[in-house]
């Protein structure tokens, strides 16, 4: 009997542990679309960047610097330094057109401590931020300085990813994270960057069967 316990600890526990995590990465291993198209941030006069071929991550920071600020950095400290030397991943920050000055020293202080390499910088009309916005197709409105609490996932084919089953919306659907909020960032968008490059690398290992059997 002994010897029964000790085997089960050893070979059939663990394989059943296996199995519940399997099927648990399996339920969870597909990021719904919510928007099919978004309009790709190369549309910006002048700017050149692009959401196609990237893991984006999107906000609109606006004309109130501290708003802005404050929200920056809470993405920056709780995702962009998670992902930031991972493959296709970049934020794209969009201001207003002529809040370059007042945003410089807010960049050059996140420079200070954090190797902004995958961060896109864009400024652009409000005409321009009010489309990309749109296009997005979500409940959200921007705000009249052109500022969304909400930051976006935005896949490698320009397609808005989220959620259908989320707890805390009323029909299920999460559109944007919330940046105010570092539990959201933490425990909602982290999760949903995962599942995305679960998939990106579930793909990889197909393909690279595939070209093996030819």
């Amino acid at each position: 009997m002994k010897k029964f316990w000790v085997l089960f600890s050893l070979f059939i526990l663990p394989l059943v542990f296996y199995i519940f995590l399997s099927k648990g990465i399996y339920k969870y291993s597909n990021l719904p679309i919510l928007t099919e198209k978004v309009l790709d941030i190369k549309s910006i006069s002048n700017n050149t960047a692009t959401f196609t071929d990237h893991l984006n991550i999107v906000c609109f920071l606006g004309r109130n610097v501290q708003e802005g600020k404050a929200s920056m950095f809470n993405l920056n400290q709780t995702i962009y330094k998670r992902y930031f030397q991972k493959p296709y991943f970049q934020v794209t920050a969009i201001f207003p057109a002529g809040m370059e000055e007042e945003y410089k020293s807010t960049i050059e202080e996140l420079s200070v401590f954090t190797d902004v390499k995958s961060w896109n910088f864009v400024y652009a009309n409000p005409s321009e931020i009010s489309a990309i916005f749109k296009s997005f197709e979500t409940p959200f409105e921007l705000n009249e300085n052109y500022f969304s609490e909400n930051a976006f996932i935005v896949d490698m084919e320009s397609r808005l990813r989220g959620r259908k089953d989320d707890d805390d919306t009323s029909d299920g659907k999460l559109y944007g994270y919330d940046m105010t909020s570092v539990a959201v960032l933490k425990n909602k968008m982290k999760d949903d960057i995962d599942i995305i490059y679960y998939q990106l690398k579930k793909s990889a290992e197909k393909a690279a069967r595939r070209k093996r059997e030819i």
